[in-house]
């Protein structure tokens, strides 16, 4: 058992009372213990941590009293199940609280740039934005004790101590309310490179663990090591008080122009259905208990075929776009298959709204889509999801889609935009504020109180599941501990080399060895849209302090050798055209600045392919290729050196050109284009699914 300052406040007494099983002694308020054992019937009592309520003690077993009645109720014992519990708590639930927890918001701590200034802010974020309705925010006591919401995304990257310490805050708020029920702490991924951070998609990095990129996970080609990876986050997230992740993308990679190709694993069903699963499988468990994190996949059915790789996020995107016969089934759906196998705790809606003009019939029977919004969309929801592929977990609407992406119910009102949501098989909203508007909902007979009922039911359960009920308190120094635990790092480090794929070595510059950094000079450059010199500068500090044998020069005309690391960026050309895969100034590439490096010396040449970008202009002249797909640095310097020998195979397909591009079917994967797609380089090697090359290493 683990003890922490904190938290020991108060003495625990419980007195044994010898009565009825439902007869209860009245105790003291307990400490915050470590995490709770698995509760719903387990023969192993779980520990119990309670701030500001009393433990009751019934036969010698300890219980929290939630409501701080007095007596044990059924909901308060963790000897029935999951389901149990949560059967009776909804049942003493208001409207107003099955709303609010129904709702899924960004929470920040205090000391977060995206908490308004207001004098009441110190651990926690007590100002809200001072917007109404549906986008409107409130102080994180206020939204906790009067709004009733309990479902909290953090958009914070703060060290695991901090993390835990204001995790502790929040659910110490939590339990101090009329029924106790615990706060659910929601990220997206924490664990990977990261150089763009992006809000919604992936907002931390560098404090747990650091892996590959989820496309270098898939390079890895190795299902069991994601897995590992899965374990290792699962146990770091949890040790600092999180234990719902809204991961990972199960969207297959068929539109290489598409935005967020970077957040999947690739273009190949089988390949992405077997991660999906070894991800499920790793951060839940075989079924979640307080050791896991529940999963949200995402984005149903399949967010990848989107018209010409636009940002579902704008109105320009909204498209889904199926002009393939049975593209749908064969290439969409196999990933969320695996992951409805594996027992995944919830499944996320995409935004998009199906476009019948941009596609063929893909439902059964040959029904054409209802062009809206996945959550808004009942033919996905309920009879594709629930009906036909048999999923009994929840669905978490994807963010703001009552405000800023409602496509295809654009004139309806909040309420009854919450109505066709709930009618279609929504059950948890996430990013958006007042749950008046969900109330309102019901109150004028839009939808009946039952949908709020069912769905409040299954999000109870997945808390229950969670043990926190028992015990949501974790200990910071544990918290912190675990995630810098060299030993995990250690795997993750060995997963990021595993992901470097090495295209082109014909003229034998790699690896680079000993006797030829010795006896050279090496001049090193990153190639990107902004912050480049700095980058490089980095990139030559780490090779000054790691490989002293190496001797750099910043005169290219005295280089004996050249290692350039390209990091392209996405790029809208218009609406019309779509996103650009081409390497040039809008994707952030100097062409021309590459060449001349590949003129001067024998230059090894990484690119970093977050999009199976076009590479053609700068392929050609560089004695040495290789993949990236964002990966610390001091992997790619491992695989140059030789200290390691490239395993990783593409997990895309890159193309020949724009054409190639342009003529593509959005819903289609590259490997399946047809062999004019694939880029082929002048030895005649594709670049295709599958691919990569290696050498020995040297020692």
């Amino acid at each position: 058992m683990h003890s922490f300052a904190p938290y020991a406040r108060k003495a625990t007494l419980s007195l044994l009372v010898l009565a009825l099983p439902l007869s209860v002694g009245l105790g003291t308020n307990a400490t915050a213990v470590a995490p709770a054992q698995a509760p719903g019937g387990d023969s192993h009592a779980p520990q119990i941590g309670a701030l500001t309520k009393n433990v009751l003690t019934v036969h010698g077993k300890r219980f929290k009293d939630s409501n701080g009645n007095g007596r044990l109720d059924r909901y308060e014992d963790w000897r029935l199940s999951a389901e149990q519990r949560a059967a009776d708590l909804v049942t003493r639930m208001t409207l107003q609280e099955k709303a609010g927890l129904m709702l899924a918001d960004s929470l920040n701590m205090g000391s977060s740039r995206s908490c308004p200034a207001g004098p009441g802010n110190g651990l926690l974020c007590e100002t809200g934005n001072g917007k109404s309705g549906a986008e409107a925010t409130f102080g994180t006591t206020k939204r906790i004790q009067d709004l009733g919401e309990r479902y909290f995304i953090i958009r914070d990257n703060p060290t695991a101590k901090d993390l835990a310490t204001w995790i502790n805050r929040v659910q110490e708020v939590a339990e101090n309310t009329r029924l106790g029920i615990p706060a659910m702490m929601v990220s997206n991924p924490r664990n990977h490179v990261n150089p763009d951070q992006a809000f919604g998609i992936s907002e931390a990095t560098g404090q747990f663990s650091t892996w590959p990129g989820t496309l270098g996970l898939a390079a890895t080609a190795d299902p069991a090591l994601v897995k590992e990876f899965a374990q290792i986050a699962a146990k770091e997230w949890v040790a600092s008080g999180i234990h719902k992740g809204y991961m990972y993308q199960a969207d297959v990679a068929t539109e290489p122009r598409w935005t967020r190709v970077s957040g999947t694993f690739g273009e190949s069903p089988q390949l992405v259905a077997e991660i999906t699963k070894s991800l499920v499988e790793g951060f839940q468990g075989k079924k979640l208990d307080p050791d896991g994190v529940s999963m949200t996949v995402k984005h149903f059915p399949g967010d990848g075929a989107v018209d010409k790789g636009l940002d579902p996020h704008f109105a320009p995107g909204r498209f889904a776009t199926y002009p393939t016969p049975g593209s749908l089934t064969k290439y969409q759906l196999p990933s969320f298959e695996a992951a409805i196998k594996a027992g995944t705790t919830s499944i996320m809606s995409y935004y998009n709204a199906p476009s019948n003009a941009l596609s063929v019939p893909q439902l059964k029977g040959g029904a054409p889509f209802e062009e809206v919004g996945g959550a808004y969309n009942k033919a996905i929801i309920t009879d594709l999801l629930r009906k036909q592929l048999g999923f009994k977990g929840y669905v978490n609407t994807d963010s703001g889609i009552m405000t800023t992406t409602p496509w295809g119910v654009e004139d309806l009102t909040v309420p009854q935009r919450y109505a066709k949501a709930l009618n279609a098989g929504s059950n948890l909203f996430s990013v958006t504020g007042d749950p008046a508007l969900l109330v309102q909902a019901v109150t004028s007979g839009l939808a009946p109180e039952s949908k709020l009922t069912e769905s409040a039911q299954m999000l109870l359960t997945e808390l229950f599941r969670t043990g926190a009920f028992e015990n949501p308190y974790v200990d910071p120094g544990r918290a912190q501990a675990i995630a810098t635990d060299p030993a995990s790092q250690a795997k993750a480090d060995d997963a990021n080399r595993k992901s470097v794929v090495l295209l082109r070595n014909d003229r034998g510059l790699l690896p680079l060895t000993d006797g030829k950094a010795r006896s050279g000079k090496l001049f090193v450059e990153v190639v990107t849209k902004t912050g480049g010199a700095a980058q490089t500068e980095a990139l030559k500090a780490l090779i000054r302090r790691t490989d002293p044998s190496v001797v750099l020069t910043d005169n290219l005309d005295e280089a004996t050798h050249a290692l350039v690391w390209a990091r392209p960026n996405t790029f809208t050309v218009s609406d019309a055209e779509g996103q650009s895969l081409e390497l040039n100034a809008d994707t952030g590439i100097d062409v021309a600045r590459i060449k001349a490096i590949e003129a001067a010396a024998p230059t090894a040449l990484a690119v970093n392919l977050t999009n199976p970008w076009i590479i053609k202009d700068i392929e050609a002249g560089a004695a040495a290729v290789l993949g990236t797909f964002d990966v610390k640095s001091e992997a790619l310097l491992d695989v140059v050196r030789g200290r390691f020998a490239p395993t990783g195979k593409l997990p895309i397909t890159l193309p020949a050109d724009k054409h190639a591009v342009d003529i593509s079917k959005p819903d289609v994967p590259g490997y399946d284009e047809g062999p004019g797609y694939v880029y082929r380089d002048h030895n005649g090697t594709a670049y295709g699914l599958g691919y990569g090359a290696s050498y020995r290493t040297v020692r």
